[in-house]
């Protein structure tokens, strides 16, 4: 494990001279209560706004729809983009179209509309400009890397087309939680900005809007089917694409009691256990007419704003006695979701957030409300008086932290690193890459490291020719850190979606400590992801009751600068959650088991040092136990990569020239489609 007791014991050490590429940064601006950046010029208030909706699914507390009011006319827009719509699952998308249908029935309500459109962003929004002859466009901020593309891509698109009255102006919004004058001057350390106590920023009412003084096709709202059948027709890659999508359907806790079975490793079928998603069979409760879980799967807080603020009402209020039948369903949802405590405020409304039905500061304000309605108007300095409002509290206030810390990476330390932000589950991933051709590598960390644990790998890697990615796992550096049950499992899972959904083919697997087993997971479960894997002091058994963890020996590696990194992610809301998993991991399948069949195709790179664990013993296992290993010893301790970095980046670029060299061209392409 990558974990260490004392930071001293961990060794990373950083070369200045080998910096990770940055995506060229935003502008800068300074947030406050309505955070508004315009990119480009135009005609001002005076024209047609246009009003790009994506996650901000609302008309309350939306500043991009107050200054939008301001202009002549609006034009309220929704783009079904494949770039957009691939990121959710079916009941995301059924609980988007059942938030589309509120949106226009409430933009209608206020004299307006909302249009509906299919294609790719910068092709509807450029037609729409010309048609409406619109001198802005509102969007909301985002951070993750593939929207910010897209916005990038919108503005070189507008800024080649000529339009009548010049080109619109971009202006790009956001919803402040906290009243934070400058993300440059943002502490790092969670605790100390808790210190600068500011305060949360006041919702906005919803706005008068100018009627539609323009005859216009607004489209129809599609069903779930069609929004589906649209997805198919346009997808590419192919079979291996559809391939790859069906197979991240499966749990990774469901393959592994298959493959358990298929050992014979006493298990019977009834112990098989069934996908998760079915919402329907939670509970026995025949669904209200004014449920809140609109989807048919029935296990997310969805429909309008009206129908989220209720389920809100109702979760807080989870101590009182209620008879209203969707207040009594939302209750034993909670009881059901609540796999530790607090973690039920996510799992049931963390979709909603997402899609903006309802902002984290109207969540945070309507908790507080309730709060001091049980005080008598007052808020108690020694905590929250119920669970559910410390909840709804910490979730938010969770959110809008890494959201913040990643902002400020964006906009501030961009020279730095090449920091990019992939959302998987609803949560912030960091990663990074390098290289522009060449085989695929993904570095993967140990236990309490973070992708910059890869920061002497990552260039020398790729200048050989290879594309290398680095992550830093869900709990992780400056990745969220939710309130869930973190296993080795949901690493796992959490490699598969990211080589599917970011690098796009298979990759050879590189894991450190508990990384190495998250990898072996991954490669034993869905094979077709990967080319190899490289385990360095791996987690993990070989045989059963036969484990092998331990830490780095050169301990002159932990500099200032890992210490620091270390200490501030120690720091982070929900770091707790991620510790306390230490104590119930399963490493009980061995990954002789995992890597059946994977043999000729791995490669162990082992520290001989490694102070807590018996080197030779491990490795005369893996002899053992496995055919055509490939073991490479490394006069280093549980970390080699940091280390010895120049000897290790010279065994995995070999590695990889060795195996890619056995692949025929045709083979490799067909591997890549």
């Amino acid at each position: 494990m990558a974990l260490l007791l004392h930071p001293r014991l961990f060794s990373v050490s950083i070369n200045p001279k080998q910096a990770f590429p940055a995506r060229r940064a935003p502008l800068r601006f300074s947030v406050s209560a309505v955070d508004m950046r315009v990119e480009s010029g135009g005609a001002g208030n005076n024209g047609t706004a246009i009003l790009w909706y994506k996650h901000d699914l609302r008309i309350e507390d939306h500043p991009g729809l107050v200054a939008a009011s301001q202009h002549r006319c609006v034009v309220p827009l929704y783009v079904f983009d494949r770039r957009i719509l691939s990121r959710f699952s079916d009941e995301m998308l059924e609980l988007l179209l059942f938030a589309l249908e509120d949106l226009r029935r409430l933009l209608k309500e206020k004299g307006s509309n909302l249009m509906i459109r299919f294609g790719r962003a910068e092709n509807v929004i450029g037609e729409l400009v010309k048609e409406v002859q619109a001198s802005s466009i509102f969007v909301e901020e985002e951070v993750e890397y593939e929207l910010c593309i897209m916005l990038d891509i919108i503005k070189e698109s507008l800024s080649t087309i000529s339009f009548k009255g010049g080109n619109p102006k971009i202006v790009t919004w956001s919803t402040p939680f906290y009243d934070v004058k400058s993300l440059k001057d943002l502490p790092s350390s969670f605790d100390d900005f808790k210190k600068l106590k500011l305060p949360v920023v006041s919702s906005v009412v919803s706005p008068e809007l100018p009627g539609n003084v323009m005859n216009l096709s607004w489209g129809t709202l599609p069903t779930l089917a069609d929004v589906k059948e649209y997805m198919d027709d346009i997808s590419d890659g192919g079979n291996k694409k559809k391939e790859w999508t069906s197979i991240s359907k499966f749990s990774a806790e469901n393959l592994l009691q298959r493959k358990k079975l298929k050992r014979n490793l006493d298990l019977k079928p009834a112990d098989l256990k069934e996908e998760q998603g079915s919402g329907s069979k939670t509970t026995q409760r025949k669904k209200s007419e004014k449920s809140v879980f609109v989807t048919s799967q029935g296990s997310l807080v969805g429909g309008g704003s009206s129908r989220v603020l209720n389920a809100l009402a109702a979760y807080l209020r989870y101590l009182e006695g209620t008879a209203r039948d969707e207040w009594q369903e939302l209750h034993e949802k909670l009881r059901l979701a609540e796999k530790r405590e607090g973690a039920s405020f996510q799992a049931l409304f963390g979709s909603a957030l997402l899609l903006g039905i309802i902002s984290r500061r109207r969540v945070y304000l309507e908790a507080i409300k309730y709060e001091k309605e049980r005080n008598g108007g007052f808020l108690s300095p020694f905590g929250y008086s119920t669970t559910t409002v410390a909840a709804a509290i910490n979730t938010v206030s969770s959110m809008e932290w890494y959201w913040l810390l990643t902002l400020k990476g964006q906009r501030n330390e961009a020279g730095n690193f090449s920091i990019q932000i992939w959302r998987w589950n609803n949560y912030l991933i960091q990663y990074t890459v390098a290289g522009h051709e060449g085989p695929a590598i993904l570095l993967v960390h140990g236990f309490g490291a973070f992708l910059e644990h890869y920061r002497d790998n990552v260039y020398p890697i790729a200048e050989a020719g290879n594309r290398v990615w680095a992550i830093t796992l869900l709990g992780f550096g400056k990745s969220e850190k939710p309130n869930i049950i973190y296993t080795e499992l949901v690493w796992a899972e959490l490699l598969r979606d990211f080589i599917i959904e970011v690098v796009g083919e298979p990759v050879h697997l590189v894991g450190n400590s508990i990384g190495g087993y998250s990898v072996a997971i991954a490669a034993g479960l869905w094979s077709s992801l990967a080319k190899s894997v490289v385990l360095m002091n791996s987690a993990g058994n070989i045989i059963p009751e036969y484990s092998a963890f331990g830490y780095s020996k050169k301990t002159d590696r932990a500099d200032d600068w890992l210490i620091n990194k270390m200490i501030r992610a120690s720091n982070d809301p929900g770091v707790i959650f991620v510790l306390e998993s230490i104590f119930s991991f399963d490493l009980s399948l061995p990954l002789n088991y995992l890597l059946e069949g994977f043999e000729k195709k791995i490669l162990v790179v082992q520290g001989m040092k490694d102070p807590l664990s018996d080197s030779k013993s491990t490795l005369a296992m893996f002899r053992k136990h496995f055919r055509g290993i490939a073991i490479k010893e490394i006069d280093a301790g549980h970390c080699p990569h940091d280390e010895v970095p120049n000897e290790v980046n010279s065994i995995i670029k070999e590695w990889v020239v060795t195996l890619e060299s056995q692949v025929s061209p045709v083979a490799s392409k067909q591997l890549q489609q």
